[in-house]
């Protein structure tokens, strides 16, 4: 079986400018209306079916990369602008920002389009259309900072090893309410929420937003970055595939056969709707995450392991990490997600239960309503271009010893293997049953968790966040 890094074509990458992004992004269409049950009685949602991928928000990428022929300019000019050091989360969301998941945006937001998205989800562009967002992509400043950057209409973003990252210009500088993004980001200002506790409480009370120029490409130098596609390589091997239709999955933790079973049952769901080839973008989310989460280097070598073991087909599934950090929003933050890979060139977006959530912080509750992240998608603004696929629920059928669809009227022949519960197994060093897992796949769980057993000196290696 084929590696997982030989599953697409990676094509070199210089420098993505607006100008010069292929004409293939945008194929000829052709139409065929399908007609599925919205969810509202009596009404009836149209597809429909196209031969060329969905256009990213706005019509266009916007790529931030300078052109390789000003890097050397920018790198000096960086040196005698006022500096800003830049935080890991705040390198990954130059990351996003740089490679046109968040299109529209051209920087870090400026005070309007950080009240539009805190308080309407949207963006309002020059032609009255509005796109969705739905999460701030700030950068904080602190007092010294500010007052070091004075006048000055440009100022330098630098990497923790000093390293010039990016000029942020005709810059913009306005209050941080930080109450107030927690509130309406998360629905509560609850102690314990990780991405707060991580990069907002002790962040600067001052924002700072402008346009970006990215003097080079984001790499993290731990052997995944061949797997970092930007939406505009995506769009290439798509294209390179003769996809009509990009479905995506995202997801923090390890694949199980329920989670398979929903992705090839979309897929043929997808061709009874009348696609020809339809390709999966299998697409780990792989910015910041929680201490309790599986890191990512460990999430890759598990995803390899379900593709080796033929458990998903290498010839029609794309596997990619998205460089976001992870907020645990829940409904907020999953339109993000949606948001996000329809500029990757996705057209269907797989949502299953309780998408983005975690625990309540305080109490022994979920954070969310289960069911709102996947209603909220079926009505979010700016998000009618895309098809939102609910998952079926799926869980280990006892009698026929593999993941199937949960039929309630035989609920007693159903076994429900929750998260706890398969973290618990690998732990012990004990199996789920047969048919739960591909075996190399489980093999890789256990040995990550094998990783966290006490050494000889008594002290336990900590999980970093990825």
């Amino acid at each position: 079986m084929a590696s997982m890094a030989a599953l697409f074509f990676k094509t070199p990458y210089s420098s993505h400018s607006l100008t010069k992004i292929p004409n293939t992004h945008f194929a000829p269409t052709f139409k065929v209306s399908v007609s599925i049950p919205s969810g509202r009685k009596g009404h009836q949602r149209r597809l429909r079916v196209s031969s060329g991928l969905i256009e990213p928000d706005g019509g266009k990428l916007v790529e931030l990369l300078v052109d390789e022929s000003l890097r050397d300019v920018k790198k000096i000019e960086a040196l005698s602008l006022p500096r800003i050091k830049l935080s890991s989360i705040d390198l990954q969301w130059v990351h996003v920002l740089s490679e046109g998941w968040a299109s529209p945006l051209s920087g870090f937001m400026r005070e309007s389009e950080f009240l539009q998205t805190l308080h309407f989800n949207t963006l309002r562009l020059d032609d009255g259309s509005a796109v969705n967002m739905s999460v701030p992509i700030v950068l904080a400043i602190d007092d010294s900072q500010k007052h070091r950057i004075g006048e000055s209409t440009k100022v330098a973003l630098f990497d923790s090893n000093n390293n010039p990252v990016a000029i942020l210009k005709d810059i913009e500088i306005y209050k941080h309410p930080k109450e107030e993004r927690i509130a309406r980001t998360w629905g509560t200002t609850a102690a314990g929420l990780p991405y707060v506790d991580e990069a907002i409480t002790d962040a600067g009370n001052w924002l700072i937003g402008g346009d970006l120029e990215v003097i080079e490409t984001v790499k993290y130098h731990d052997g995944l970055d061949r797997f970092r596609l930007s939406p505009a390589e995506l769009r290439e091997e798509f294209t390179r595939r003769n996809a009509d239709a990009v479905f995506a999955f995202q997801l923090r933790n390890p694949v199980h056969n329920g989670h398979a079973l929903l992705m090839t049952d979309t897929r043929r769901r997808l061709l009874e709707m009348g696609y020809k080839n339809p390709i999966l973008l299998l697409h780990p989310l792989g910015g910041y995450t929680k201490a309790d989460d599986v890191p990512l280097s460990w999430r890759m070598k598990q995803h390899e392991k379900v593709l080796e073991d033929g458990v998903l087909d290498p010839e029609t599934t794309v596997v990619s990490i998205f460089p976001s950090p992870m907020h645990y929003a829940g409904p907020t933050e999953v339109q993000w997600h949606a948001k996000a890979r329809i500029n990757a060139g996705a057209n269907f977006y797989i949502v299953g239960r309780d998408p983005a959530g975690m625990g309540h912080p305080t109490e022994k509750r979920d954070l969310y309503d289960a069911d709102h992240g996947k209603k909220v998608l079926s009505m979010a603004p700016g998000l009618e271009r895309l098809n939102i696929l609910p998952f079926k629920v799926a869980a280990y059928d006892k009698t026929q010893g593999k993941m199937a669809f949960f039929d309630p009227s035989r609920a007693q022949d159903f076994l429900f293997i929750s998260g706890t519960k398969m973290r618990m197994l690998a732990k012990n060093k004990e199996n789920p049953p047969d048919g739960f897992m591909c075996p190399g796949g489980w093999n890789v769980l256990v040995d990550y968790y094998d990783s966290l057993v006490p050494a000889s000196n008594g002290k336990v290696p900590q999980a970093v966040p990825a």
